[in-house]
């Protein structure tokens, strides 16, 4: 009987946790494993694994697509909520991720700030992915980048506009295009920008701001956005509604971007808010192939952070 190697622990808290040689190959495994899942071929790489997913934030594509993810790779999932776990609260965050990571072979956690999954991470014998923190949503612009190669080819040394708040998704945007060879063109009202200390970039090279967001989405191959309010923010939303009304991406933001540009939403969306239904469930939107992405671009994650490098 073989016995496997291990592989070394690996974690995915931000976009900068893999190299842009990593991403190729994740990409590649992401298409390879899609193309299985719709040819209702059986892929079971990760039979008798299983992955905690912890959950501090609500969720409905981030659990979905984790846990039926895991179930199509032959592994199990054990889901805890805010009731269950409360890193933290109960115990230490550290001793929860001893804990935990001591009865499961990978670890998903959705939470608040971005200190609490880099101290469960740190005190964890198995890798541990973020699936969404007030600072970055690695995973969202995994599938994101996935999807328009998908439709569009490769992304280096194109222009993503981004319109709206300066958030995780913003932060992580910034990333992938330093990473990645790309170009950000950023319109946030004022108040909310991006803080580029924590997006942690080495410089300005690869984005550009724009007071205007027509003017952001001008020559743009792709224009996406997120909502005003994110989770956690509620008390906010009044005040951010009045100070985000120029920035919802309408169909003369979509005309000013080149003509085949795609337009992007990490879902939920509030459709007349930071999107128009006329852009939204119009023939550039990609949204519904962008959240199913989410599941094959994460199963190719958990097999890569798990098993490293498969070839097919």
């Amino acid at each position: 009987m073989s016995v496997q190697t291990p592989v070394p622990v690996r974690h995915y808290l931000q976009f900068t946790d893999l190299s842009a040689d990593e991403y190729a190959h994740v990409l590649t495994r992401a298409a390879e494993i899609k193309r299985k899942f719709k040819a209702y071929e059986k892929y079971h790489p990760l039979a008798d694994r299983t992955l905690a997913m912890i959950f501090e934030k609500a969720s409905t594509r981030t659990r979905v697509s984790f846990e039926a993810g895991m179930y199509q790779l032959g592994g199990s999932v054990v889901h805890l909520t805010t009731g269950d776990s409360q890193l933290g609260r109960s115990e230490p965050i550290e001793d929860s991720a001893r804990v935990i990571s001591r009865m499961t072979d990978l670890v998903m956690i959705r939470t608040f700030g971005q200190d609490k999954i880099e101290r469960f991470a740190s005190h964890s014998r198995v890798p541990v992915i973020n699936g969404l923190t007030n600072e970055f949503h690695p995973c969202q612009i995994l599938a994101d980048i996935f999807t328009y190669i998908e439709h569009r080819g490769a992304i280096q040394g194109k222009t993503v506009a981004w319109v709206g708040d300066g958030n995780n998704m913003a932060n992580t945007w910034l990333q992938a295009a330093e990473l990645l060879g790309f170009t950000v063109h950023l319109s946030t009202p004022s108040g909310y920008e991006v803080d580029q200390a924590i997006a942690g970039l080495s410089g300005n090279a690869n984005y550009k701001i724009f007071k205007d967001p027509q003017e952001a989405c001008r020559g743009a191959d792709l224009v996406t956005t997120d909502v005003w309010t994110s989770m956690g923010f509620e008390a906010e939303n009044e005040a951010r509604k009045k100070a985000f009304a120029d920035w919802c991406v309408n169909e003369a933001m979509m005309q000013v971007a080149k003509p085949d540009a795609l337009f992007m939403h990490c879902l939920p969306a509030h459709r007349g808010e930071e999107v128009s239904a006329e852009v939204i469930d119009g023939p550039q939107s990609v949204v519904w192939d962008e959240a199913e992405n989410r599941l094959h671009v994460q199963k190719a994650l958990m097999e890569f952070l798990l098993l490293g490098r498969v070839q097919s």
